[in-house]
């Protein structure tokens, strides 16, 4: 069952405002994620499913570590790069798409192998919802940035 807390947050995220906010949180967010194993994000305990997606830089090869909501699917994690409704795709989709292997880090520290793939066509159209279920400020984000958001489906490995 949602809470009210949860409800508030989702509501917020329709706005542009809590979308700068959020874009400037996400260090913070990391760092806290990371402190607390998963357990506590910026917005919260629970207030949304999250998790910390690393992936190996295309470019300079390094780690990079970004907090994302997620929807479970199966035994896997849908993720969209929504880019907080910017007009741009988030660096880490880059990153994905060129090497799909990367890691998920979930609450309590639990680290999970995966493989990312880009959903289109009659998967894309199978996992918007899951995701939309759980922040609905995407369908906002669509709008907002004028262009398709990826999405992609995480698979353990």
């Amino acid at each position: 069952m949602v809470g009210w807390y949860t409800n508030v947050i989702r509501s917020l995220g329709h706005h542009r405002w809590f979308a700068t906010v959020g874009r400037a949180a996400v260090p913070i967010d990391r760092w806290l994620q990371r402190k607390t194993g998963g357990r506590v994000t910026i917005l919260g305990r629970s207030a949304l499913p999250t998790l910390l997606l690393t992936t190996r830089g295309r470019k300079s090869g390094l780690h990079r570590t970004v907090p994302l909501i997620y929807a479970p699917d199966g035994d896997g994690f849908v993720v969209t790069a929504s880019n907080w409704g910017q007009e741009t795709h988030p660096a880490w989709s880059g990153n994905l798409l060129a090497s799909a292997d990367a890691t998920v880090s979930l609450s309590g520290g639990r680290e999970i192998p995966v493989r990312a793939t880009l959903a289109e066509g009659p998967e894309r159209d199978r996992v918007w919802p899951l995701v939309t279920r759980v922040w609905p400020a995407y369908d906002t984000y669509v709008v907002r940035s004028g262009r398709e958001i990826r999405v992609f489906v995480l698979t353990p490995r």
